[in-house]
């Protein structure tokens, strides 16, 4: 076999069209205008660092130092993009990162360690509404709220109760896209402070005119001071209870029970009113807190028959709270069971952008990089969205992996012929009519 040298031919052709794609709904302008003015003598912009840092992404890797040896030089095919080196990227994060705030509970033993970046959530949001799959305007919005574990042996992480090392970052969802991302560490359980969270998430919505009408939660969403955070920010809150003492004395009360065939288990259905956490309210001197909500109840049969302590019953509980009283029992749970789609998107952010590779050190530094991999995965909705429509081969519903084997891997090179640039495909890509 004869090798005849030629010019060099990037193997991610398809990734030209992803960066044009960011320039025709104003990224490059946006990031600029947003983000810490740069010094005149730096080489690269921030156009320039967030692009390259995405392009990796876009390209299959999944660190930073990827732009160094596997992706540089097929990057840095793009005439208008300037790519810097793995430190230079890293630095630049670092420089957007704020020091993390320490806070201790009144009864807690345990300092937790918080890291908030309201800079680059506002950033988030404003990336979100310059996409064509985010509808800001919308009247009202459904918004989730769930803590992720991300494992990790980093110099500041603390033991998770999952008894290893790593950080607990709470995230907003809303449909498919992260609208706020607020990290703390591992030994700061999701239930801790949650209401200083919530309460930070739903003022950085409002303040972008981001009108959020449907909240839901799992159990770490059950206390006292945080259903009252959630009840005066939004019209209708959906909430996992623990079982309790007074949750179980609740229980007793319903007298609706039915019949319902959930697949094929068989389970009673029933609800009532209740006024939770009241001996909790009392002795912290919190009863203005107290509201009375409907608490929807499925009960199922223990398959070993033991009774329940409280009950006197074999069954086991799952209890959800709202102040929702237009829809039935069957539609609460329903609608709230829909919730679980969103642990897809933990997995996604891990797999997919990085949460599962942290390259920082510290707690507030990571947040940094959780944010800016959240904006790329809000970018990648945009992109696959916007793309499915016009080439042939695409789907919306596709993995950022299978992007990347279907578009993203076509053969082409820059040419400059009449003192401009264009891009020869050695491939082809087929348009939808």
């Amino acid at each position: 076999m004869k090798v005849i040298k030629s010019s060099y031919v990037s193997p991610f052709g398809g990734l030209n069209f992803v960066i044009n794609e960011f320039d025709n709904i104003g990224m490059a302008r946006l990031i600029s205008d947003e983000l810490p003015s740069l010094s005149a003598q730096c080489v690269y912009g921030w156009r320039d660092l967030l692009y390259s840092f995405w392009s990796v992404i876009f390209c299959g890797g999944d660190c930073v130092e990827d732009i160094g040896g596997n992706f540089r030089k097929s990057i840095t095919n793009h005439p208008s993009l300037r790519v810097p080196s793995p430190d230079r990227i890293l630095d630049r994060m670092k420089e957007l990162s704020l020091p993390a705030e320490l806070y201790d509970t009144r009864k807690g033993t345990k300092i937790h360690q918080f890291s908030h970046n309201d800079l680059l959530n506002r950033l988030n949001i404003k990336i979100l509404k310059k996409t064509s799959t985010f509808n800001h305007k919308q009247k009202g919005h459904l918004l989730d709220y769930d803590n992720t574990i991300l494992f990790t042996r980093k110099e500041d992480a603390r033991m998770t109760f999952k008894k290893e090392f790593g950080y607990a970052p709470g995230v907003g969802i809303i449909g498919n896209h992260v609208v706020y991302v607020e990290n703390r560490n591992g030994n700061s359980d999701a239930q801790t402070l949650q209401q200083d969270t919530l309460q930070r998430m739903f003022d950085m919505l409002q303040s972008e005119g981001i009108n959020v009408d449907r909240f839901r939660a799992d159990g770490a969403s059950y206390q006292l001071s945080t259903l009252d955070v959630i009840s005066r920010n939004v019209n209708k809150f959906y909430v996992r209870t623990r079982m309790g003492e007074g949750l179980y004395k609740a229980i007793k009360q319903i007298d609706n029970w039915e019949l319902v065939k959930d697949g094929d288990q068989v389970v009673y259905r029933g609800d009532t009113m209740f006024t939770p956490f009241e001996q909790t309210a009392k002795r912290n001197k919190q009863e203005h807190l107290l509201k009375k909500y409907r608490l929807v109840v499925t009960k199922v049969k223990r398959d070993d028959g033991q009774i329940n302590l409280f009950s006197a019953e074999p069954y086991n509980y799952y209890g959800i709270i709202t102040n929702d009283y237009k829809l039935d029992n069957d539609q609460i749970v329903s609608f709230y069971n829909q919730r679980g789609a969103k642990e897809k998107e933990f997995d996604v952010l891990k797999n997919d952008f990085c949460w599962g590779h942290l390259p920082f050190s510290k707690l507030e530094e990571n947040t940094v990089f959780l944010l800016i991999t959240a904006m790329c995965r809000n970018l990648y909705h945009h992109v696959i969205n916007v793309f499915a429509k016009r080439y042939k081969g695409l789907a919306n519903t596709f993995r950022i992996k299978k992007f990347i084997y279907r578009f993203i891997c076509i053969p082409a090179k820059w040419i400059k012929t009449a003192r401009s640039w264009k891009l020869r495909l050695y491939g082809e890509l087929e348009l939808k009519t």
